[in-house]
Formats: C-alpha cells, sequence, structure tokens
C-alpha cells in the first residue's frame, strides 16, 4: 500500500493511498497519515474498505507523507563508502543527529539554497517510518514497529555542517528535508536491505549503491535509537547516504539543479533547487 499526503485545489491537505493513478482518500475515517500507522494492520484494513473519494493523481498535489513528523533522526555515515570519501572514522556506534519538521517538503516543491552556504549538498537516502511505538525494542522485534519505508533528500549545507561538531544547523535549513513521493508499508518490500539507491542530477548519476552496504541495519537502529528515547508513530528514521555526495566531488548544488532520489520499490523523489531570494 502506498500512503499519501494530497491537497486538492482549495481544500485542506487529507491522507490516503494510491490506488492506480488516482489517490484515494481516507480524510473520512483518519486526521492524518500518522493515525493510520498508529493503528497498525487494523487500520490499513480500514482504509481500503471504506467507501472512499477517488482523485486523479494529475489533479491533486502531493505532499510528504508525513508533513509533520514527530521526529526525523538521521544517521550519519553509515555507509562504508561514504565515510571513507569524506575522511572520516569507520563508526563503531551510529552517529545520530536530527533535522526539524520544518525543513520537510513535498515532491517537487523547491530546495532553497540559503545565501549564507557556499557548499549545498545532496544526500539520497532511505528512511524507516515508525508505525508501533516503543522504548527499549529488542533487535528481534524490528519488523513489528516498522510501518513502511520512503525516499528522503538529507540535502546539506557543509560550510555551515562543518563549522562546529555539532551537524544540526547545517542540516536542517527550511527546506532540506524532501520526502516522498509516498510512504511504502513494510509489506510491499521484502527485503529492506537489498533495494538499490540512487541519486541524479541532470541524467547523470552521482550517487548509486545498495541498501545491504548499511553499517548499521535497521535492527540494530531502531534497538539503539530506542535505548534512549521513546519511539512514535510517525518518526522518520534516515538512514544514511551512500558516496558520491558533493563534497567528496567538489560539486555543490546551484540554482537550476533539479535532483531525483530513486530507492527500488519508492517511486522517484524530484526537487528543484533555487537561490534564496
Amino acid at each position: 500500500m502506498k500512503l499519501v499526503t494530497f491537497q486538492r485545489p482549495g481544500a485542506a491537505p487529507e491522507p490516503g493511498y494510491v490506488s492506480g493513478s488516482n489517490a484515494v482518500s481516507v480524510a473520512s475515517a483518519f486526521p492524518d497519515v500518522i493515525a493510520i500507522l498508529a493503528g497498525g494492520a487494523d487500520a490499513l484494513t480500514k482504509a481500503q474498505s471504506i467507501a472512499a473519494p477517488a482523485y486523479d493523481l494529475n489533479s491533486v498535489k502531493l505532499l510528504a507523507p508525513i508533513p509533520r513528523p514527530p521526529k526525523i533522526i538521521c544517521i550519519g555515515l553509515n555507509y562504508r563508502d561514504h565515510a571513507i570519501e569524506t575522511n572520516m572514522k569507520i563508526p563503531e556506534i551510529p552517529t545520530v543527529f536530527c533535522k526539524f519538521p520544518t525543513a520537510v517538503i513535498a515532491p517537487g516543491d523547491n530546495v532553497v539554497l540559503p545565501k549564507i552556504s557556499e557548499k549545498p549538498d545532496y544526500e539520497a537516502e532511505f528512511a524507516v517510518v515508525i508505525g508501533k511505538g516503543g522504548r527499549n525494542i529488542a533487535k528481534d522485534d524490528w519488523k513489528s514497529h516498522v510501518a513502511g519505508y520512503m525516499n528522503l533528500n538529507d540535502v546539506s549545507a557543509r560550510d555551515i555542517q562543518l563549522a562546529t561538531t555539532q551537524w544540526v544547523m547545517g542540516k536542517t535549513f527550511d527546506t532540506f528535508c524532501p520526502m516522498g513521493p509516498y510512504l511504502v508499508t513494510a509489506d510491499e518490500i521484502a527485503d529492506p536491505h537489498n533495494l538499490d539507491i540512487s541519486l541524479d542530477i541532470a541524467g547523470e548519476v552521482l550517487q548509486s549503491s545498495n541498501t545491504r552496504e548499511l553499517i548499521f541495519k535497521i535492527p540494530e537502529l531502531i534497538s539503539y535509537l530506542s535505548s534512549v528515547f521513546t519511539l512514535e508513530p510517525g518518526d522518520v528514521i534516515s538512514t544514511g547516504t551512500p558516496s558520491g555526495v558533493g563534497m567528496a566531488r567538489g560539486r555543490w548544488l546551484k540554482p537550476g539543479d533539479v535532483m531525483n532520489v530513486k530507492v527500488a520499490g519508492l517511486g522517484v523523489l524530484t526537487n528543484p533547487c533555487v537561490a534564496d531570494a
């Protein structure tokens, strides 16, 4: 099932799912996608069973599947080749930072390149979305807490990021967290640790890898993170980016660039870059 948040012209955002070429609204039963995730399998069954209006996808705007996640938890240096290209030590425990919900934008929305940064960068990422929350979750129980997966672009201002030992400021500019186009439920992804992931700009493939290369995989991440704080329905865990980032290439984002993030089975997340006004 492909869960979405979409907006009809002049209407409020509403939760739904993709069926063929339509967006099917479930706003009569659920206030948002997080409510569906919190309800688990029963909520998914209910969403598919209600008599719901459908709208052609070309007539609506897809928003980020979860426009305001409770938490956006990011894992740094989680592909071995990326850690090597950045001349950083291979981590022995996960490197964790956060983005704020104000950074989230929809597929197709503009990434605004900030005036105060000369080194804006792209990062294709595979994101895990929490369904059932919990604290101190055992590694073996990880599947019961994962609702699904989606594309994420961890846009980063490298000069701001690396000005201090704390990365958050360079990671969470407004518009620096494109997500989508939809949230694919876990039952549709046979093995989340064997998915091709890539990013291209104007047809040039700049990143290309597979989630099998993750240093810390989903069971470890969920167990580690939940040992410190409670994971909640709708939390997003962005699992890191492979090699090929602009920082290693000396290739910074510029106005007019159009980024395409692709994770197998999750569609394509496309966002253009514009200059800060």
